[in-house]
């Protein structure tokens, strides 16, 4: 559908939708929907590379990342958002920083954790047309327009992943990464699925395929799958520290030459 481009007066192919249906559509929503005039693709490229090097630039210094993905809709009195919690005061500890999608739920658990651990707590914040607000965990965060753009930072600064119950963007998520380490695109970074009774049915359905030979024994063998915060965060511990060589050594300093040390996000990220 997306490589055809609808007459004005033409039927929509479901409902009253329409292709043009607005000027009231955002941007980034018209963007996935074909070929555009070229003064507007020129104008999403150029969006996309800022987003692209104002990521980069503002997530440089930040230190070794783990990721923890969730769901939003979990409040703090649910078990998982406690595990949540826990898992980001342990990687706290440990000396990594802890990055969510910075919303609410699992994302705040994961964050407010961080903060009581002592350790820093940052957030990719994605915008949407119903507005998600940072949670009020964050030392520093960053909004997005664009999903794929968002997902090369979660993914990018990170040496491991954390992934608790959520939906179809937790599932995004999960894949993502898995994909991304089976294919060889990023190292074999360890992934933990926490919340085993929610991940039992798709751990099923992950020993099927390797049955089927769809996947490989080894893709789902460097799982980490366990509901203890402590067993998790030691996993990934001992294996950044033994298989990429993380040490508690000096971090990565920023160049004036570069403007690196000016603006309130360093500032906040140096606390």
């Amino acid at each position: 559908m997306a490589d055809k481009v609808l007459e004005p007066d033409a039927p929509a192919a479901s409902g009253d939708w329409k292709r043009d249906a607005g000027a009231v559509a955002p941007e980034e929503t018209k963007f996935l929907q074909g070929p555009r005039p070229r003064t507007f693709e020129l104008w999403q490229v150029l969006k996309i590379c800022h987003e692209l090097f104002y990521g980069f630039r503002k997530l440089h210094f930040v230190g070794p990342c783990v990721t923890v993905f969730g769901s939003a809709r979990f409040d703090e009195h649910h078990r998982y958002y406690g595990m949540a919690r826990e898992v980001g005061r342990l990687l706290a500890k440990s000396g990594f920083t802890t990055m969510t999608g910075g919303g609410p739920g699992i994302m705040e658990a994961a964050n407010r954790g961080a903060q009581e651990g002592g350790g820093r707590s940052l957030g990719c914040n994605i915008v949407l047309p119903r507005e998600q607000r940072p949670n009020p965990y964050l030392d520093s965060w960053i909004d997005f327009r664009y999903f794929f753009v968002r997902k090369v930072m979660l993914v990018k600064y990170s040496y491991a992943f954390v992934v608790l119950p959520g939906g179809f963007g937790t599932l995004d998520e999960l894949f993502e990464v898995a994909t991304l380490i089976q294919t060889g695109k990023v190292e074999s970074f360890p992934v933990a699925l926490m919340g085993t009774d929610y991940w039992r049915p798709l751990v099923d359905q992950l020993r099927l395929m390797v049955t089927e030979k769809t996947i490989d024994a080894l893709d789902l063998d460097q799982l980490i799958i366990s509901d203890d915060p402590g067993e998790v965060v030691s996993g990934i511990t001992d294996t950044a520290m033994k298989r990429f060589g993380l040490t508690y050594g000096p971090q990565i300093r920023p160049r004036w030459w570069l403007f690196e040390r000016f603006g309130r996000w360093w500032n906040r990220l140096r606390r």
